[in-house]
């Protein structure tokens, strides 16, 4: 990682994504979020802002009030956030600040339906650090897609978060190539470390 070549993406931390299916505040997801994905992003970009490296939140919103601009997956799920939906905001925990980007998304993957690739060139990004949820289906994506493109991936996986433990750790395994799977004490420790580059 090196000095203004690095940039943290924390994928879809929305208020309406909190909670599973069951509504209940102990379920596996819910309490993963709660006391592992969460604080861990939270460190995560506490970092980053002190480190100076940018911070890209990516977010699930239709951009038409109809969500007739979402993709094929998003209308047969049916996924739609509409544009003034309170529901889709950031949690106030990881709340953006100034100059940190956020992008909207209307499929799964934030290199399909955002102009992120453009954005981190013009960053000058070669290193991506990726956290959020669902660690198996936008993560999973953001991961591969940003490979394939010549992104360098981290992925502390303990600030990543989906329904089941199982779930998460075949994620985890079929990553192989496309990132460095590691945790938030480690990936702390590298932006800490980073220095500029000569």
């Amino acid at each position: 990682m090196r000095v203004g070549r690095t940039a943290l993406l924390l994928v879809d931390m929305q208020v309406v994504w909190m909670y599973s299916a069951s509504g209940t505040d102990n379920d596996y997801f819910t309490h993963r979020n709660a006391t592992v994905a969460v604080p861990n992003q939270m460190r995560l970009l506490q970092t980053a802002r002190q480190m100076g490296v940018d911070v890209l939140h990516t977010i699930i919103r239709s951009l038409r009030s109809d969500g007739r601009d979402r993709s094929l997956d998003h209308k047969l799920t049916p996924i739609h956030i509409a544009p003034d939906d309170p529901q889709g905001a950031i949690i106030a925990e990881l709340s953006p600040i100034k100059d940190e980007i956020v992008l909207p998304k209307t499929s799964s993957g934030v290199f399909n339906s955002t102009n992120i690739d453009y954005l981190l060139r013009n960053l000058g990004t070669d290193h991506l650090i990726v956290a959020g949820q669902l660690t198996d289906q936008c993560v999973d994506m953001a991961v591969r897609d940003a490979a394939d493109r010549g992104y360098r991936v981290v992925l502390p996986e303990d600030a990543c978060a989906t329904y089941t433990a199982a779930r998460h750790h075949a994620a985890l395994t079929a990553f192989g190539g496309y990132c460095m799977v590691t945790n938030t004490d480690d990936v702390i420790h590298r932006m800490k470390e980073i220095m500029p580059h000569e």
